[in-house]
């Protein structure tokens, strides 16, 4: 029964608990009737399985609008998460922007930046908002999380390709003046093939927001694929996984990235 309510607004129920306080709605109340008193047929089949379930129990009028009170104060002081798409636009479909979002969180960030990556494309677009928010904020640590990748049959040894990778990053892909710290999964670059890759795509800023996403740091990902992700505002998600990454760096599995 109270599942049933949890999606609806807090406003929405502080109407019903009214109309239910003066006896506008009743203990069967109509479609239309709920409709007249939320302004939306949303949910109208829920409510009314509700108010009939309630008044089985002997909880009506001023009752039950006491116990949808105490639903809506609840439910108001939990931070829901929020859907983040990429993708085609279509009609009733509405969430925030993948892009969006990885820009909002790095342009605002104040203490601290963690963003895990298994792909990114084009360095400078990727990584400027990041970049100039670090340079606009000299006490702003962040910290990179990506994926060295061995080509199939490559022979170079792996110091090797990581040297390369560490060029190519630092001379090309970082648009910034200060630099991140920057680290990588050393067993994608198994020479027999990847014990494991860094594959986890997530933003954590300030200890306090949490993004995370299918999508890698590339335009079709951000812009054109259809790709999936949850943005929470909770501190104990938000250090969980920040420790986690502290973890695997202080204990040597996750590897830094040499500075050019």
């Amino acid at each position: 029964m109270i599942n049933s309510l949890l999606s609806i607004p807090s406003h929405l129920l502080e109407r019903l608990a009214i109309a239910l306080e003066i006896g506008l709605l009743g203990p069967s109340p109509s479609e239309s009737t709920i409709t007249a008193v939320l302004g939306t047929a949303d949910n109208s089949e829920a409510i009314i399985s509700t108010i009939i379930e309630l008044n089985s129990l002997g909880i009506s009028g001023p009752a039950a609008a006491a116990w949808l009170r105490t639903i809506a104060s609840a439910t108001s002081r939990v931070k829901k998460p929020d859907l983040v798409w990429s993708g085609p636009e279509a009609p009733g479909l509405h969430a925030r922007d993948t892009r969006r979002v990885y820009e909002e969180l790095l342009g605002s960030a104040e203490k601290s930046i963690w963003i895990s990556t298994y792909a990114y494309f084009d360095g400078p677009r990727a990584f400027d908002v990041m970049a100039k928010r670090m340079d606009s904020l000299p006490s702003l640590k962040a910290t990179l999380l990506l994926n060295i990748q061995r080509k199939w049959g490559d022979p170079t040894p792996s110091d090797q390709l990581v040297r390369r990778f560490a060029d190519r990053f630092w001379g090309t892909d970082w648009p910034g003046s200060k630099r991140p710290d920057v680290f990588y999964d050393p067993r994608a670059l198994d020479p027999d093939g990847p014990g494991g890759v860094l594959h986890a795509k997530a933003v954590v800023t300030d200890d306090e927001s949490v993004f995370i996403t299918s999508a890698n740091l590339t335009e079709a990902a951000l812009d054109r694929n259809i790709e999936l992700g949850i943005l929470l505002r909770d501190r104990t998600y938000a250090l969980t996984i920040c420790r986690y990454f502290q973890i695997l760096i202080d204990r040597d599995l996750l590897k830094p990235l040499p500075l050019q």
